[in-house]
Order: C-alpha cells, then structure tokens, then sequence
C-alpha cells in the first residue's frame, strides 16, 4: 500500500497513533515514523497485561518465543500445542512452499535456477518440484481426493508403524529405562475410516481432513473444488491404497542431536539430484503455466478446517486431547482474549502522552515528561518510567563531532541529479570521499567496480541509475530516495561510520 501511503501521505501528518496488532506492522510504522521524524504513540495488550511505550518501538525488541524441539515436533509429540504447529508447518510446505518452489523454476532460466539450489537441500528441492509438477500432478479434482486419501495413509498410519519398527512399543533404552516413557508417547497407527467421530472435538476428522486437503490441493492448482459427503464417498470407494510394509534401515532421529548429525552427515546425492533435473519437464514447455501459493492464514475456515482435521489426527496418533477448530484457531494464531478493562486503561495512559504531544504545555517538555507505562491488572502491578534516550553514534562531520540518534539522516535536497554531481557534492560538503554506495540491495557505485561502468552511471540521473539496476519504476508519489553509503576522510583515510541518506529527488 505504499503508492497510497507514501511521501506525500506522511508529509502531511504532524504524529501517528497506531492500533495495531503485530510486530511486524509496529515494526514497518515505526520505520516510517523514524524516517519521517513523526512522534509514533504505540500502545497494546496481552490479556491482562498492557504497555505504552514512549521510545521508538525498534529500540528494544522481546526475548525470541521458546521454541518446540525439531524432534519432538517430527516424532515426539506430547501436548496439542505440539501437533497444530506440525499440522501448520506441513501446510505451509505442501500448499505454499512447494508452489513457490514450482513457480521459481519455471519462471527462471535453468541453468540461473539450478545455481541457486543449496547443496544440502538440492536433492529434497528438486524431489518437490517433480512430485509436485510431474508425478502427482493433479488433473481432475478426483485426482485430488485420491491424493488426500494416499497423504492420510501416508502421514498417519504409514510413518507411524515406520516409527514403531524403528522403535518398538518395548524398546528399552541403553540404560535400561523404557524408550517409549516420559514425554515420549507410544503412538498407533489410524485406521482410515470415513464415519470415525471424534466426540472430544466434535469433528469427523477423517472425513474433514480429506475435504480439506483435496479442496487446498485443488485450488493450488487451479482446479474447481467441492464439499458434498455423497462425492467423496463415492470416489472414496475406489481408491487403492498400495500395501505397506515398514522398512530397515530408515534413520529416524531420537532426539535432537541425532537429527542434527543426520542433517550433516546427509549425502547431498549429485547423482540422483542430476537425474531427477534431467528428467523434469522443460519451462518452455510449460509456458504460462503457474502454481497458486496458500498462505496460512487463521481467519480462513478451509485453512482452520485442514490444520485443525491435520493436527487432530496427529494426536489422535499419540493419545493426545483433540481440540475443536474455534480452540484450535486460539492456539495456532497464539490468541489471548482482549480483556475490556486492559484496553481502558491502556487506551487511558496513551491519551495522556497524547495531550503532551498536541497541547499547548507552558513550558518545553524534555524528555523527563514523557512516561513508558507497564500494567498487569491480575497482579496487581503498574509501573511508570521515563523513556530512555536514543542510542548515539559517534562521528565527525566537517571537524565537527556528531553525535547522530536513529532520528537522524544526512539530508539532501538537490532535485534529480546525476550521480556524478551527487558524488561531487558529497565529497565538497562533508570532505568525504565515498567508497561504496547503495540503494536497499542494490550497490550503485563501488570503489571496485569497472571503471566504464563507473562512468556510464555517473552520467544518469539517480533515479535513473536505481530503476536501471531494480528493473522498477518509482511510484509517482514517492519524493525520497534511501541511500546507504560507505566513505572516509579525504585526510586521514579513516572509515566514517553515518546515518543513512534521505535525498529528495522531486
């Protein structure tokens, strides 16, 4: 939304009061808010607990999210916190990643694809793309259903009984204690049956975990989906199920650290991976045709539905409670219920910083009269403290020490100009000579570049230099350019370390 919400859209804003309920989106706002040197109220809630911060909200960040061992979410789960986010990683990999993946090689050239491909994960990448695009690609919306039937066999009767070979349900441990104790739940294998109900839920998860991921599967590829119970069954009826048997030799990692040294001892399998390339189907052979990406998203019901029927089963696997979709969407979406009385209060202590900013006070306010306010009503616990100043960064500018914040930028406002003329003009107004300078990710001149290259560039006009490297247009409100550069002193040599620039080009 940036050509709506661009320069001239904050150009007329004396301060932003934000309601928002991410930290990514606080995040992004409190960038803008920093660049454009507006005051940014921010505010929130976790149940009973409520903030309103007074400092820009990337100066301090949280504590990362504890998170669930790789083996016990693969193998080991026990609680159905473990088991929706399985459910959640296995959509993202089946409806989302493997259709990026897809769309990746058949809109790149392949010899650019292929250098692009890690050598641990080439194998298993290009696995994906001929089961996605070749061996299980989807014509019919009944070779969908039939999908979603061999994927229930697969996920939660097949790798389960894989599971108990590997280790059985009397398995003792070197030590004598019983493998399958503790945390470690002995798992059984599902039995796929379409009238199964699950009164703990209220769910018919198997039936639900069929629609859902043929539908998702469907819609993936472009296919028209349906829901009638009549269709399913009938097709149902006849799909064959080839046998399994559980095979030796499957590694299958019991904690952690094995699955770490498996990782690395992978073979990387050049010769398969060669193979497996040789024997897709060439993008020109395929011209216009695409993958549709699922990006989760909670508030979906067909991707509730998956998820919750997904992870239901799993647990069902493991003797774990199943939880009903509404609950299931609490845990998957990590949703504390807003409590009324938090939201006053902390609405309360914003307004308050409010006043200060857009009142007439009697006297300048510094720092001091500002407040971070803290509240946990089911303590109860409040706590007022002033915010801190931003952090500084020392460095000299024409003989001068500066001492520049997060709030600061060396500004410039010299219209469109060559870079050429913007090099100069830097190199006489700060006496610093610039040794690389760049655009996002884009390197527009380096100490090290060709020297024709050089000059081509130091002849266009700054935009023009960035669209000709970005292959984009600069939205039609946008009037700031971001730039970062790397200089040091014309005297001493000596690296200057500075702000960003904000040049303004219209």
């Amino acid at each position: 939304t940036e050509h709506i919400f661009g320069d001239d859209f904050y150009d007329k804003l004396s301060g932003v009061c934000t309601a928002l309920d991410n930290v990514e989106a606080r995040l992004y706002v409190d960038q803008r808010c920093l660049f454009y040197r507006l005051p940014m109220l921010e505010s929130g809630t976790l149940g009973t607990k409520g903030n309103s911060p007074d400092e820009n909200y990337g100066a301090t960040r949280d504590p990362p999210e504890k998170s669930i061992p790789v083996c016990t979410l693969k193998n080991f789960p026990n609680q159905i916190q473990h088991t929706l986010q399985w459910a959640r990683d296995y959509f993202e990999g089946e409806f989302k990643q493997s259709a990026e993946e897809v769309n990746a090689y058949l809109s790149s050239p392949p010899d650019q694809y292929l250098s692009t491909l890690q050598p641990n994960t080439k194998l298993d990448t290009l696995k994906v793309i001929r089961k996605t695009l070749v061996d299980e690609r989807p014509v019919t919306f009944e070779d969908c259903v039939v999908w979603a039937r061999l994927k229930f066999e697969e996920l939660f009767n097949n790798q389960i009984r894989q599971l108990l070979h590997n280790f059985p349900p009397d398995q003792v441990t070197s030590s004598g204690t019983k493998f399958w104790s503790g945390s470690k739940r002995c798992p059984k294998a599902l039995v796929f049956d379409l009238d199964s109900v699950d009164e703990d839920a209220q769910m018919r998860n198997h039936l639900d975990f069929v629609v859902a991921a043929s539908n998702m599967r469907a819609s993936m590829y472009g296919i028209n989906g349906r829901t009638d119970e009549e269709y399913f069954r009938e097709t149902l009826k006849n799909v064959i199920v080839p046998d399994f048997s559980p095979a030796d030799g499957v590694k299958i990692a019991a904690n952690d650290a094995e699955e770490q040294k498996n990782n690395e001892d992978m073979d990387t399998g050049d010769t398969e991976a060669d193979e497996i390339w040789g024997s897709l189907p060439k993008p020109s052979e395929l011209a216009g045709f695409q993958l549709n990406p699922i990006d989760f998203d909670k508030d979906i019901d067909d991707h509730m539905l998956f998820v919750t029927a997904c992870s239901n089963l799993r647990a069902l696997n493991y003797s774990i409670p199943t939880e009903d979709t509404h609950r299931s969407r609490a845990i998957a979406g990590r949703i504390i219920p807003a409590i009324a009385t938090t939201t006053a209060l902390v609405t309360g202590l914003i307004c308050m910083e409010l006043y200060k900013i857009v009142g007439t006070p009697r006297k300048t306010l510094t720092i001091e009269a500002y407040k971070n306010a803290f509240v946990n009503l089911s303590i109860p616990f409040m706590t007022l403290s002033e915010p801190s100043a931003p952090g500084k960064t020392k460095a000299v500018l024409k003989g001068k020490e500066w001492n520049w914040t997060a709030w600061d930028s060396l500004d410039m406002n010299l219209g469109d100009i060559t870079m050429g003329e913007f090099m100069t003009y830097f190199e006489k107004e700060y006496n610093l000579e610039i040794s690389m300078l760049s655009h996002g990710v884009s390197i527009l001149y380096s100490f090290f570049a060709q020297k024709a290259k050089v000059e081509q560039r130091k002849a266009m006009k700054m935009s023009e230099v960035i669209t000709s490297i970005t292959k984009k247009d600069f939205p039609p409100n946008q009037l700031f350019i971001t730039l970062e550069v790397i200089a040091n002193e014309k005297d001493t040599d000596e690296e200057v370390e500075l702000p960003y620039i904000k040049f303004r080009f219209r």
